[in-house]
């Protein structure tokens, strides 16, 4: 294993770090660091509705030049950073070599206690300030609600979805999302 690289590194510079690493890492300001759920754990919550999603528009994806893509894959953002989001929905050319995504249309973030500030500020300006991503979802642990950030000709706008009832309409990649799916499993305090 190599040590994690003190000086700042471009994101060619930082992929080629990372071949020889054990662990997946992001690049903030130019810095190799470990996302907050590497070296923390995903929760068991987390997880299931990482899966979850990944199983849902999986299976609506076949056969569409879209499909999803775990955090072992990584999101270039402008200015020089490199993130891991949970998921991420790459509608680009398949480079099975790349260790990025292509064409990213949608991440979403599962929030836990430990990323909630990073992913609600900090990562979501970055993923908004990304041409091709026009899906930004965040997914609560603790409720059942998912933040939505579409965007439009007109910039960005933001919805709301809660209660298992509810379905995401995501005609930007051509599929959907029950939260009934997104949180099944689940149980939740009344």
């Amino acid at each position: 294993m190599s040590e994690v690289q003190h000086r700042r590194m471009t994101p060619d510079e930082f992929f080629e770090w990372q071949k020889g690493q054990d662990k997946n890492y992001e690049l903030v300001d130019g810095i190799p660091v470990l996302p907050l759920k590497a070296m923390t754990g995903a929760t068991l919550r987390h997880d299931r509705v990482t899966v979850n999603a990944m199983v849902s528009l999986g299976g609506q994806l076949r056969g569409s030049p879209c499909r999803p893509q775990s955090t072992d894959i990584a999101v270039r953002i402008p200015g020089a950073g490199v993130r891991r989001p949970d998921l991420t929905v790459d509608c680009g050319s398949i480079k099975d070599s790349a260790m990025e995504a292509q064409e990213p249309r949608l991440v979403l973030e599962v929030l836990s206690p430990s990323t909630t500030n990073i992913d609600r500020f900090r990562k979501l300006d970055e993923y908004k300030s990304h041409p091709s991503i026009s899906l930004i979802l965040l997914a609560d642990t603790r409720l059942r609600k998912v933040v939505v950030w579409r965007r439009s000709g007109a910039g960005w706008s933001v919805e709301e979805y809660e209660g298992l009832e509810r379905t995401i309409a995501l005609p930007e990649i051509g599929a959907s999302l029950a939260l009934a799916d997104l949180y099944q499993g689940l149980s939740f305090e009344p």
